[in-house]
């Protein structure tokens, strides 16, 4: 019987793909809103963004679940007339609390982006996602409270978590967010290794082999620092732009993968060897970088990628925020 060890060794085949053999170093998790998908590739986890959200909602498959938003938060509000802000943060806890029923362990859900500055803003609004999971019957230990990792929304976190409730730092591209989240003991952080890669490609004018991609680069130097230093939270490389990148990560924590990419993992039965190993990170010759908001704010800003894609990011979801708000207020 094949085992991962053999399929570890260069030049073996193995009876199990490449999806399988990744499950077994790495907590895979579908970064997609589609059901389907989730049944067909059986992850432990799930996230989701407003982009995905918006995405499915558009589907037939779907309507129902939009359908739904609308009728609930109806009865719910007084006179009758739901804010469509309302009906966008339940159908967003209706796609978790779905998907949930699919995957066996989390689902990540995004607070809204032009809260990204605003600490107690997010703060309400984590508040408001668990209390809706909680009328669901779902409790706070499955949800991850998705916020983008500006300064204000890593404080947001390390008051959210302070209260038992778990937080995904997203739009992370440096290593001062990610040291930042970790001393907020941010549950996990997903740093954005395939829009690192698109914006040193647009930078350098050339393409990158796999293992010397900066956004894998990148997430190796702070899975490297976290083991080092004995941080607890987990680093789940996020946005992928080929098969390689992923490759070039097992071992790491957690993976969020598209359903496409899953698919051609799935399809490979190539050897997918071990990458990263927490024992081997410890040893490693890494300086401990003291942070506060000052220094974080400055680094930050001295890191031109980090700085451009993360405000991007934010406009980019946040468009996508304002496409679903529009799709829902067509519906009413």
């Amino acid at each position: 019987m094949s085992t991962i060890a053999e399929a570890q060794k260069p030049g073996t085949q193995t009876a199990l793909n490449q999806l399988d053999q990744l499950k077994k170093m790495t907590k895979v998790v579908a970064d997609t809103g589609d059901f389907e998908k989730l049944k067909e590739y059986t992850p432990q986890d799930a996230t989701t963004n407003p982009s995905l959200i918006y995405k499915a909602a558009q589907m037939a498959d779907y309507k129902t679940l939009v359908d739904k938003a609308i009728a609930d938060t109806r009865k719910s509000t007084a006179g009758g007339k739901p804010q469509v802000g309302e009906i966008m943060d339940y159908l967003l806890v209706l796609f978790g609390s779905e998907i949930l029923k699919i995957v066996p362990g989390r689902v990540s859900t995004e607070t809204d982006a032009d809260l990204s500055f605003d600490t107690q803003g997010l703060i309400n609004k984590a508040h408001k996602f668990i209390d809706l999971y909680k009328k669901m019957g779902i409790p706070r230990e499955r949800i991850l409270i998705k916020i983008a990792s500006t300064w204000e929304g890593i404080r947001a976190a390390e008051t959210l978590q302070k209260e038992g409730i778990n937080c995904n730092m997203t739009l992370l591209f440096s290593m001062p967010q990610a040291v930042a989240a970790a001393e907020a003991k941010a549950k996990l952080i997903s740093p954005f290794v395939g829009r690192i890669l698109d914006w040193h490609k647009a930078k350098e004018k050339k393409d990158f082999a796999p293992a010397e991609d900066p956004g894998v680069q990148s997430v190796k130097e702070i899975y490297a620092y976290y083991k080092k230093f004995g941080y607890e939270t987990e680093v789940m490389g996020a946005s992928f732009r080929n098969k390689g990148e992923i490759l070039e990560l097992a071992g790491c924590d957690a993976l969020t993968i598209s359903p496409q990419l899953m698919g051609e993992l799935k399809s490979s039965n190539d050897p997918a060897p071990r990458k990263l190993d927490p024992q081997a990170a410890k040893g490693e010759k890494i300086e401990r970088l003291q942070l506060d908001e000052k220094k974080f704010r400055w680094l930050f800003n001295e890191n031109a990628m980090a700085t451009e894609k993360t405000s991007e990011g934010i406009r980019i979801f946040n468009a996508d925020a304002l496409k679903l708000e529009e799709f829902i207020s067509k519906q009413l």
